[in-house]
């Protein structure tokens, strides 16, 4: 089965037209069977109600409504727990992922795949969406090692096993693929048509890039130090106690060398001093920080969460011996 996860939030205008195009992917009965499975994030509109038509018409249609708008990430994890299938599509309710591309997506993920990722070379959305899009995309890119053109795009195709692995919350739903690379799944990319927006508006603003780039921060550091947070706040703070030291040790030097001189300075008046000891204190921190960080991970880590099994290969049981 193929489950095809849309998030919703007042999208009434399209829904509709949405499923009619979903129809006619699926209704020759080539790729199998589908289930269209509408997550209503807490829409204000009458989308529920569209929804509910198209449950009544449709048994393919199911749906989950939320009783307040959670965010996209919640709305993404809802269906993911809740979808049936083995390939698993997120698409957007605006009619701006056209459907008819789900065909190409499924041929992508049968070439050696785990993650098929939509690329919007040619977008359909303003000047100051694209060109920090831009930005972003090849900042995550660097950062996780991840390489796609557009990792904001909504329109992907997961194997199961991906979602059954990687947990997501907060504004994460865009980094799933950077995730899941990090765990050893395959991911690639294809371009795709993107269509204008025909109903509704955008319910993203300028606020999303600047939570997109925390998010990035938080996504790097749990794809590189989850498992060993003492290596990042350990190192850093043994750099900072080596600098502390290291200012210490000179100032020291220079207050005993100049006990000798006539016009010696007291130490005290130096600002090499405060940023030493600045430098110490914060070393301290960081290290003390991520020692108890390891205290937490020892305490509450999974051996799942440590790897990810592709696959394995158990010996037949040995066959028993007759007693003679």
């Amino acid at each position: 089965m193929i489950s095809l996860v849309i998030p919703v939030y007042n999208e009434e205008g399209s829904l509709a037209a949405l499923h009619g195009e979903l129809d006619a992917v699926f209704s020759s009965g080539s790729l199998g069977t589908a289930e269209f499975l509408f997550v209503d994030d807490g829409s204000q509109d009458g989308s529920w109600q569209v929804i509910e038509g198209l449950a009544r018409r449709d048994p393919r249609v199911s749906a989950i409504r939320f009783r307040r708008n959670f965010g996209k990430s919640s709305a993404l994890t809802a269906g993911f727990q809740a979808a049936r299938g083995d390939r698993v599509f997120t698409l957007d309710a605006d009619l701006q992922d056209d459907p008819a591309e789900i065909p190409r997506f499924l041929e992508r993920l049968d070439q050696g795949l785990d993650v098929v990722s939509g690329w919007k070379k040619t977008r359909h959305d303003p000047w100051h969406k694209v060109y920090p899009s831009r930005v972003f995309n090849w900042m995550v890119s660097s950062l996780t090692g991840c390489v796609l053109h557009d990792h904001n795009c909504g329109f992907k195709l997961y194997r199961s096993d991906v979602l059954d692995e990687i947990g997501i919350y907060g504004e994460l739903h865009r980094f799933v693929p950077a995730l899941a690379h990090a765990r050893g799944f395959r991911v690639g990319e294809m371009e795709v048509n993107h269509r204008p927006r025909r109903h509704g508006h955008s319910k993203y603003g300028v606020a999303r890039f600047a939570k997109g780039f925390l998010d990035l921060l938080t996504v790097t550091f749990l794809s590189r130090f989850r498992h060993r947070p003492l290596h990042v706040f350990g190192g850093t703070g043994l750099v900072m106690l080596g600098l502390g030291l290291l200012g210490m040790t000179y100032l020291a030097g220079v207050w005993i060398a100049g006990t000798w001189q006539a016009d010696y300075q007291p130490i005290g008046a130096r600002p090499l001093l405060s940023y030493s000891i600045a430098s110490l204190v914060v070393g301290v921190q960081l290290f003390s920080l991520g020692a108890l960080a390891e205290l937490l991970t020892a305490t509450s880590i999974r051996s799942s969460d440590m790897y990810s099994i592709a696959e394995t290969i158990q010996p037949d049981a040995p066959t028993p011996t007759p007693e003679t």
